[in-house]
């Protein structure tokens, strides 16, 4: 969300509501997490895993482009939707992992990309800023990371099918890899910056 959108939230009285579309698909999709770990961890019924990532993606799609469209942003969604969106990702990064179907250093990865976004929090709350708002490419990243998760199950069998998913499951990997890191790199400069630039305010 960019700055412009965020002060427009601030100032609508509107954006204080609870009760929307895109809230009510958030936590759908927040719901989704622990039947997704059951489905690939306990039961190992893929077909279904898949099904629910990719009715998770599509929902982050939609909820946006309701949210734009039919005037219902809030406050809430602004941050329920990226926090589930990171849930969803780490959920399903851990569960691919132990069933072995990505390596374990793309884990460690993106939990040590999180984990230095984590550091600069209370520093931004200290200044009255809170999180970073989320970039277009921060979406494309989270677009890509939600769209390969499904492949990559669906690679991990032997069929024709598997073969072919195959490509396009790494390829939806790669660029939603590089992007959620090039992405958190961005978030952390930017909040530093913010947070000298208040220090260096308040000290004048």
């Amino acid at each position: 969300m960019s700055s412009e959108s965020k002060k427009d939230l601030e100032n609508d009285p509107a954006s204080d509501r609870i009760l929307t579309v895109p809230n009510v698909l958030s936590f759908l999709r927040a719901l989704g997490i622990p039947i997704l770990l059951w489905l690939v961890l306990v039961k190992e019924f893929d077909g279904w895993a898949i099904f629910v990532l990719a009715i998770a993606g599509i929902s982050d799609y939609a909820d946006g482009k309701i949210a734009r469209a039919f005037n219902q942003s809030s406050k809430l969604g602004a941050m329920l939707d990226p926090a589930v969106d990171r849930l969803y990702i780490a959920a399903t990064l851990i569960a691919l992992t132990l069933r072995d179907v990505i390596p374990l250093w793309i884990l460690l990865l993106l939990i040590a990309r999180d984990l230095l976004l984590a550091t600069t929090l209370p520093s931004l709350y200290k200044i009255g800023h809170g999180p970073m708002e989320v970039t277009f490419l921060g979406k494309a990243a989270t677009f890509n990371l939600l769209y390969a998760f499904p492949f990559l199950l669906l690679a991990s069998g032997d069929s024709i099918l598997a073969r072919f998913a195959d490509s396009l499951a790494w390829a939806f990997a790669g660029w939603g890899v590089a992007l959620y890191v090039l992405t958190g790199i961005s978030y952390f400069l930017g909040a530093r910056r913010l947070i000298g630039d208040s220090r260096s305010h308040n000290k004048q």
